[in-house]
């Protein structure tokens, strides 16, 4: 009754990754439990995460091939748009937000369009609207722009707007600092860049005004959500940009944290399920409305179990 911050299956998103083939499931071995799969079976994963009591699931694609614009990324037949056209009609209640990025596409592995040597900000901007477009004809329910260009909110939601899907929401990843605990997503995502990081885009660990005033860009842009990324090692960051606006606000437990959180406990330094939940509770205090999470599953059933 007194209990000040509530975790809940409502509160949880879990990344799925979809890759070509058919009953495909490629496990990523740094982070168990977790794995590339087909359209067929992210369709199963699919109804399985609703029926755990999990709203939504945010897609990631592998594409067939790579280009140095990263042009699977808009295919109207690509991976993603056909999970996203089987999700939505068989298991129709789930969300489906999908993540708007190149670095998935791009041979380069890089976020946007190179020019001399990095990203050019303003000529991926095209590129990154018309993924998103692609994305919201498919049926998706949200559009989660992840590059960190700037300009990025606005290039999206006009196209949509203008496509006549000016209800699709926008979630952006508003703050998404240049951090050391992406390694196993990149593997699974296969978007490790091939030269150079991506500091020049990302945000600087060292910087937690900056992270606000990132926000707030986005927000006037026209973002309907925000996002923080990582979650863990960033909750002053998610308490800031809490403070900073009441646009319903999402953080993303990376993949780095999923597996500091799994391997302790393999190695018995603590116990899985209290520490998760933990962790996932401690996001959800420092403000956070939705936790992106790949123990989201886990944690749908741990917290029903303990409402039982």
């Amino acid at each position: 009754m007194v209990r000040e911050t509530v975790l809940t299956p409502d509160d949880l998103i879990l990344p799925v990754f979809v890759c070509p083939g058919r009953g495909m499931r490629k496990p990523v071995e740094s982070m168990p439990g977790v794995a590339q799969m087909s359209v067929d079976n992210v369709v199963a994963e699919a109804r399985d995460t609703w029926a755990a009591g999990v709203p939504a699931v945010i897609l990631f694609g592998i594409p067939t091939k790579k280009d140095a614009q990263g042009s699977e990324a808009w295919n109207d037949d690509g991976e993603v748009q056909r999970a996203i056209r089987e999700i939505k009609e068989r298991v129709p209640g789930l969300a489906v937000i999908t993540d708007v990025c190149m670095c998935e596409y791009t041979d380069h592995g890089h976020c946007g369009i190179i020019k001399d040597g990095d990203v050019d900000n303003d000529a991926t901007l095209d590129l990154l609207a018309k993924e998103a477009l692609s994305h919201a004809r498919a049926g998706a329910d949200m559009v989660a722009p992840s590059d960190m260009m700037d300009g990025r909110v606005m290039a999206i939601r006009e196209i949509l707007d203008e496509n006549g899907f000016d209800q699709i929401p926008l979630m952006s990843y508003a703050v998404k600092y240049a951090s050391g605990y992406y390694g196993p997503f990149r593997e699974a995502a296969e978007s490790t860049p091939q030269f150079g990081d991506r500091r020049s885009y990302q945000m600087d660990p060292a910087n937690q005004r900056e992270a606000v005033r990132e926000a707030m860009l986005d927000v006037e842009e026209g973002a309907d959500m925000v996002m923080v990324k990582p979650a863990l090692t960033y909750l002053d960051v998610v308490a800031r940009v809490r403070d900073a606006t009441d646009l319903p606000l999402a953080a993303y437990c990376v993949s780095g944290e999923f597996a500091m959180l799994h391997h302790g406990a393999v190695a018995g330094a603590f116990d899985e399920r209290a520490a998760v939940l933990e962790a996932l509770g401690g996001i959800r205090r420092a403000g956070a409305d939705m936790i992106i999470t790949y123990h989201a599953r886990a944690a749908a059933s741990w917290l029903a179990e303990t409402k039982e």
